[in-house]
């Protein structure tokens, strides 16, 4: 009787997990919707024809007082949101820690950014700074959403699932994302048949973005549940600097661990290119070649699922060849694709779609295999900690290359010098990676060398 009694509980236990990781997937499948449609498709050439709108006789508008050029605004914001979301990404990690109610917080970000994503609604005009700081808030709320997201898969998954379920909640953001901009697709190319202008057909597209946020977000919320931690039990305790004071005990513990903080550094570097080429390409793709939006939808349908077949590619190729080298290859592979980025003609969609297929080939290996090398480098029962700290260098620390793709455009008034200044993320990136040694790293971590590395 008793066997019989573990052994269903067992099952019912197995079963509110599965139903709770059901959930969990569909939070994926809410807030991707507003980094392919929005943050990568329509926000940036929109936002930046409104503030041309707004500009003066010389092409520059003035937020707070400040001469901007209008077609270095939206990387401006994009890189105050990256610098807000420092900011806040730990104080609300800290927070969830202390209180044991992540659920809340999540609510809360996301529907701050999908609040502030279903008002670009009202993005008309000369709105431009109610465009930026729309931007502002919707990019931090993701930011803080997605840490919080994220905690939840050691709680909800064993160790032997967490791959696959990790993967699962992926591929539900790519779906979303494809069957959303195919779409926003149809109502841009066929706005006339709708009845609308081009211009509200990209301001229904931005706002049902959010929307799409909002009403997905219920079926986490409603599954997902909280669990108290040592923590949360504790109390609260040392208030809301605990999240900085976490975050500087871990860097303090990773000097210990030279090689693993020096990989961390590469990565800080070439990502930070990787997730500017992201939030920039279709400002170049508009702005410099002349690019409608219809044909720059199709060129990130293509990424994302080129993406998915480059990562599974060049995950077969590093059981071969070792991660390090296959990441080494991808950031070659980045800089040969954005010097062609350079020298693409004006109006020419076929090659914007050859740059697409480029980058989405080495998008999602790039990313992927960074992270399954980072997780060797990681001292044992240091996972979470460390992991944090690779959230920050992931979602918190890329201001860097839109800053400098904004200035380099500033100061020339040239988006193909823009782009092509981005190389030097790439370049630097290759060089500090090449320069740690993989498999001292990770017997200094304390893991086992594997053959391949």
């Amino acid at each position: 009787m008793g066997t019989d009694t573990v052994r269903e509980r067992a099952a019912d236990g197995a079963a509110e997990r599965r139903r709770e990781q059901r959930g969990w997937y569909f939070y994926d499948w809410a807030c991707s919707v507003y980094s392919t449609s929005v943050l990568t498709v329509f926000l940036g050439p929109y936002l930046t024809s409104v503030a041309k709108a707004a500009a003066d006789a010389d092409g520059f508008v003035h937020p707070l007082g400040i001469p901007v050029r209008a077609g270095s605004f939206f990387a401006y914001s994009v890189s105050a949101s990256v610098l807000l979301s420092i900011v806040v990404m730990p104080l609300a990690g800290a927070a969830a820690d202390r209180s044991g109610r992540k659920k809340p917080l999540l609510a809360l970000s996301a529907y701050l950014g999908a609040a502030a994503t279903a008002g670009m609604f009202f993005l008309d005009g000369d709105r431009y700074l109610l465009g930026g700081l729309l931007l502002i808030v919707a990019n931090a709320s993701l930011a803080v959403s997605m840490v919080l997201y994220n905690s939840y898969l050691p709680q909800i998954a064993s160790p032997e699932e967490r791959d696959a379920v990790s993967s699962r909640g992926w591929a539900f953001g790519y779906a979303a994302g494809s069957l959303v901009l195919v779409a926003n697709l149809v109502l841009y190319s066929a706005h006339d048949s709708f009845g609308v202008s081009e211009a509200t057909a990209v301001r229904i597209c931005l706002a049902s973005a959010g929307v799409w946020w909002g009403v997905f977000t219920l079926v986490p919320l409603k599954r997902l549940r909280d669990r108290r931690t040592a923590d949360s039990l504790a109390g609260p305790q040392g208030g809301p600097g605990r999240g900085w004071r976490q975050l500087a005990a871990t860097v303090r513990d990773m000097r210990r661990q030279p090689l693993t903080l020096a990989f961390l550094l590469a990565y800080l570097v070439y990502n930070d290119g990787i997730q500017t080429v992201i939030s920039q390409a279709s400002v170049y793709g508009s702005e410099e070649l002349g690019l409608d939006q219809s044909t720059l939808i199709v060129a990130v349908l293509l990424v994302q699922l080129l993406a998915v077949a480059g990562a599974l590619g060049m995950g077969r190729l590093a059981r071969t060849y070792g991660a390090k080298r296959i990441i080494l290859g991808s950031l070659v592979a980045w800089t040969l694709t954005l010097a062609a980025g350079y020298f693409l003609p004006a109006g020419a969609p076929g090659w914007f779609f050859a740059l697409a297929a480029g980058i989405g080939l080495v998008l999602g290996g790039s990313q992927a295999l960074s992270r399954s090398l980072f997780s060797h480098l990681v001292p044992p029962g240091k996972e979470a900690e460390y992991f944090s700290a690779y959230e920050m260098s992931d979602r918190g620390m890329s201001w860097l290359g839109p800053l400098l793709f904004g200035v380099t455009y500033q100061l020339t008034g040239s988006y193909r010098d823009a782009i092509i200044s981005l190389v030097a993320f790439f370049v630097l990136g290759f060089v500090l990676l090449a320069r740690v040694p993989v498999r001292r790293a990770v017997h200094d971590a304390g893991n086992p060398v594997p053959p391949r590395i």
